[in-house]
């Protein structure tokens, strides 16, 4: 049902109702209601001359694989923000979101939601930051063979060098009056 034990707007113990058919913790003082506990982490594809920019992971989750930069975002930042920021910190590589092509769903304890970005290149040269990767790198296809690489990024590196030229891109037209509400979609829609 989730971890929260206590209402964040007032303190009061939080009790179980039943809402839309599903028990949530809510407080009995005021209107909070504990919805879940969410995550949306972030993933990027960048390629440079025929090869994928992969970084070694050195903590956990996955210590020791080599997957695609990424991370998750902050509160107030929008996600193509997060993106340029993770693959920044952990390579040193500048880059600029190209479109959204990949969309993970991982229902558990914490929902975490998985955006992958399709990304270009701009400049810089891979270092890792000591901190989240020991080593950050281009790589082809055929290098990766002999590499101990996740297999969500083998998958997601598949779909990088095949080019896609579709996916969802920020719609540059507001299309709502909600400020700092930003939609993707389709390029062209």
């Amino acid at each position: 049902m989730g971890v929260a034990n206590y209402c964040l707007a007032c303190g009061t113990y939080l009790e179980t109702r039943n809402i839309n058919q599903v028990d949530r913790k809510a407080c009995p003082e005021c209107d909070f209601v504990f919805w879940g506990n969410y995550s949306i982490g972030v993933g990027a594809l960048i390629i440079k001359d025929n090869k994928i920019l992969l970084v070694r992971r050195s903590q956990n989750p996955g210590r020791g694989l080599w997957t695609n930069p990424g991370g998750y975002i902050e509160q107030f930042e929008r996600i193509e923000e997060t993106i340029k920021r993770e693959v920044f910190e952990e390579t040193g590589i500048s880059s600029k979101v190209n479109g959204i092509i990949a969309l993970g769903d991982f229902p558990k304890d914490v929902h975490n939601v998985y955006i992958v970005f399709l990304m270009d290149y701009l400049e810089g040269d891979p270092r890792p930051d000591n901190v989240e990767v020991d080593d950050a790198g281009f790589y082809t296809l055929d290098e990766m063979e002999s590499m101990n690489i996740s297999e969500l990024t083998r998958q997601l590196a598949t779909i990088a060098f095949q080019e896609p030229k579709f996916g969802l891109i920020a719609n540059p037209i507001p299309l709502t009056t909600i400020p700092g509400y930003r939609v993707f979609n389709i390029h062209g829609m």
